[in-house]
């Protein structure tokens, strides 16, 4: 069927209009991520210690001494540096810094002096353009997902709304060097590929959604719960093949659930093998925090004041609710999206930094994207079956337009400081902040993004690593 690609060409051309927005730096998690791409690029091994000593400042508290030595709590008992971050987003930086390392090479050729350390621009800027089009491929793909099931206008509009009204764009865009564009990416691959072959799977098609699933779990540990789905899944394929009474199908199942799980195994080997190496056990992943399995803060992760899902990023709450209305369209795919959804929120709920310390939003449901995308295009296709037709359309656009400009006002807040970027903000004085002071703020800051952004980026480091000392002091962290 003819199709002149409308909605993905305005996707595309809304991408690279933001492009300039691009913020090539690596703070905070991203060091820890960064570190495994670079020194397998430059060192040709697992060695942190420069990537450390480069590290921005709040980075580095704990870690460096005033002296610019690496403190010894800091080597795990095989001699490397503690690097609990997941190894997969460098996996996928991989094409881009080879790029950016021929480029380096090449300027050498004519006798250039940019260093070839990867720490320089062209290093840095591959990585943050990497994780940007890693970041709009999740949208594409999303879009792809949420327009199977709806008019195409609603599906739009869904994906412009998570795309600019949840915390996507913080970590597409301002903190690339973290993980959450690419699990965004990974997550949406994975449902669009299990979406597209859930009808009758081949032995070739569960081999490329193995391997899919093994590296969305190097990228990010906690998605391996979304195998609950195709778990899911395949114990309803063997009810319903035992109530017909059928053995083969039964037996068929089996073998390709077990030749699944073991792709996924291979393609999970490069997360295993790089733990042995720094902690000297395959099942040692560096996390030691407490797990609360029987008491999880499922309330305070959706609304708590400190980085809340629904309560920061109120996008969110029609996308789960749009979840539920998706039964109309496809009973099982709602059932399977609120299963991963509920099993993903339990997970989070039970981990002791539930919130994410410094987060904008719970950026941990950032990797949840293609089904919020999904959610949201659902609750709005019902909305134009309560209402009229062309009703819907504006006050859909209407709430679209008011969460975007809700939502990038709080992102200016909290990339400014005006509200703390760690523990629980006061809506009192954000609302305050929405009103009376971004307005007044943002075009001066929004320049000097463009025009002087190092010096801002300072500035912001500054103020983050002065709250930081003020909470160590009070004892708050």
């Amino acid at each position: 069927m003819f199709t002149n690609h409308k909605y993905e060409k305005i996707l595309a051309l809304i991408f690279i209009c933001t492009l300039p927005l691009v913020n090539p730096w690596v703070r905070g998690d991203g060091v820890g991520y960064y570190a495994y791409a670079r020194a397998m690029l430059i060192e040709h091994h697992l060695d942190f210690r420069q990537d450390w000593l480069h590290a921005n400042s709040s980075f580095r508290m704990g870690r460096v001494s005033d002296q610019d030595q690496i403190r010894p709590l800091e080597f795990t008992s095989t001699g490397h540096l503690d690097n609990h971050f997941s190894i997969g987003p460098a996996i996928l930086w991989v094409p881009f810094l080879l790029a950016a390392h021929g480029a380096v090479k090449i300027n050498h050729l004519f006798d250039g002096h940019i260093p070839a350390d990867g720490f320089s621009f062209p290093y840095i800027f591959a990585m943050a353009l990497g994780s940007a089009i890693y970041g709009f491929l999740a949208i594409l793909l999303s879009f792809e997902i949420a327009r199977k099931y709806f008019p195409e206008r609603w599906a739009f509009l869904a994906t412009l709304g998570i795309w600019f009204a949840s915390s996507l764009p913080v970590y597409m865009y301002f903190n690339p060097s973290w993980s959450h564009a690419h699990s965004a990416f990974m997550v949406a691959l994975f449902f669009w590929y299990w979406d597209r072959t859930r009808a009758d799977r081949s032995w070739a098609q569960w081999l490329l959604l193995g391997l899919i699933s093994g590296l969305m779990m190097d990228v990010y540990y906690v998605c391996a719960v979304l195998l609950i789905v195709p778990l899911a899944e395949s114990l309803v394929g063997y009810w319903q093949a035992l109530q017909a009474r059928r053995s083969q199908p039964v037996g068929r199942l089996v073998f390709q659930n077990v030749f699944f799980a073991c792709t996924v195994f291979a393609a999970f080997l490069p997360t295993l093998i790089a733990k042995k190496i720094i902690y000297g056990s395959y099942l040692d992943f560096g996390y030691h925090e407490l797990w609360a399995f029987s008491s999880p803060a499922l309330l305070r992760v959706c609304f708590s004041s400190e980085h809340g899902l629904f309560s920061w990023t109120p996008v969110i709450l029609l996308a789960v609710i749009g979840l539920v209305l998706l039964q109309k369209q496809d009973r099982a795919l709602s059932l399977y999206a609120l299963l991963a959804f509920v099993t993903y929120l339990y997970a989070i709920g039970c981990y002791q930094n539930w919130a994410g310390i410094s987060s904008f939003g719970n950026r941990f449901f950032v990797a949840l994207t293609p089904l919020f995308i999904l959610g949201l295009a659902s609750c709005f296709d019902w909305l134009a079956e309560a209402w009229q037709e062309r009703r819907a359309v504006i006050l859909a656009s209407a709430i679209t337009a008011g969460l975007i400009v809700w939502n990038m006002g709080m992102v200016f807040q909290w990339g400014t400081h005006l509200i703390p970027a760690r523990g629980p903000i006061s809506w009192r004085d954000a609302s305050y902040n929405q009103v009376a002071v971004v307005p007044m703020r943002v075009g001066r800051n929004l320049k000097a993004y463009f025009t002087g952004r190092k010096e801002l980026m300072g500035r912001i480091e500054e103020e983050d690593m002065k709250r930081l000392k003020s909470r160590k002091t009070e004892g708050t962290e």
